[in-house]
């Protein structure tokens, strides 16, 4: 069963509490008391020494394990009641304060959100004193990217349907389209899901292709659907989908890399054939021309024919300047 973020938070705030009271526990003991596997349980004691009260040495967790036990060497350091209180220095509370202004002016946050913000906001500057001064001189501004995931993050909330206009690589154009967000997931970019009312079927939306968007009155009413595991990356073909085969020099062998494929067999000289499905072959004409003399697309023939005239279409454009 694939585990989100969250859930891994809370299992490893337990499992602070955990080993407190068992010094020395066995690997194998944890791991079932918590129904994980060993090998996620020494992922998450690889994450543990990066968390503490502090991101300075001595405030941070110092838990590591022999591959048998697990040891924590400063339990009392960090433990509740029995270290100092926790104090803000004034690089925390700096950067506390500098984030809590600037995400307090993005557009399309919720009053109720934004109202316990500016509350703990004075709080924090409150507790910093003199520390909190410097917060004072210094600004965040954010890209039109986080005006964007406010209004989706409030039309989740509130249940509504949204109106964008979204650029599409693969078409080179800007389409109008209401969609009814999901949910907001970030894999390298942030992406919104959604069922779009103008294909009739869920779409992923990437948060810096939307050019504009508007929060509707309409009710957001997304048909039932299965949300997929994301843990292997955004681009999962399907077997059904059309397949497409590439041919690479050594200059061209990163796509082996970079796109999910059925295989990749040597060529002569370094270079690849690589065997590949996609949902949208038309996509992967933009791959063509980047690749340029490192690559081609070998199959299908239509689609190595477009990659070919969409070549002589740029280098046309050239010419003409």
């Amino acid at each position: 069963m694939a585990t989100n973020a969250i859930d891994q938070t809370r299992r490893m705030l337990s499992l602070v509490t955990y080993l407190r009271e068992r010094p020395g526990a066995r690997v194998e003991d944890v791991a079932r008391a918590f129904g994980i596997t060993t090998d996620e349980l020494i992922s998450d004691l690889h994450v543990l020494p990066m968390c503490g009260t502090s991101f300075r040495g001595g405030d941070l967790l110092d838990i590591d394990t022999d591959g048998e036990r697990i040891w924590w060497h400063n339990a009392d350091a960090v433990g509740s009641g029995t270290g100092e209180p926790l104090r803000l220095a004034a690089d925390e509370a700096t950067a506390l304060l500098v984030a809590a202004r600037a995400v307090a002016t993005l557009p399309g946050l919720r009053e109720s959100d934004r109202d316990a913000l500016q509350r703990a906001t004075a709080k924090i500057e409150a507790a910093a004193g003199e520390s909190a001064g410097a917060s004072s001189r210094l600004s965040v501004t954010f890209e039109s990217e986080g005006g964007v995931f406010a209004d989706v993050d409030r039309a989740i909330a509130e249940r509504r349907r949204l109106w964008i206009r979204y650029y599409s690589p693969a078409r080179d154009e800007l389409t109008e389209r209401e969609i009814d967000p999901i949910r907001l997931f970030a894999v390298g970019h942030t992406y919104v899901e959604a069922w779009c009312r103008l294909s009739e079927a869920r779409r992923t939306f990437r948060l810096d292709r939307v050019a504009e968007i508007k929060l509707l009155d309409e009710p957001s009413d997304p048909p039932p659907i299965e949300l997929r595991d994301l843990s292997e990356g955004l681009v999962q073909p399907s077997v059904s989908d059309p397949e497409v085969v590439v041919e690479v020099g050594p200059g061209g062998r990163w796509v082996a890399e970079y796109y999910p494929h059925d295989s990749a067999e040597e060529l002569p000289e370094g270079g690849l054939r690589i065997t590949l499905r996609t949902p949208d072959p038309a996509s992967l004409k933009r791959l063509a021309l980047r690749l340029g003399r490192d690559g081609r697309i070998v199959a299908p023939e239509e689609l190595a024919d477009s990659a070919r005239d969409a070549a002589r279409a740029a280098l046309a454009a050239y010419d003409a300047d």
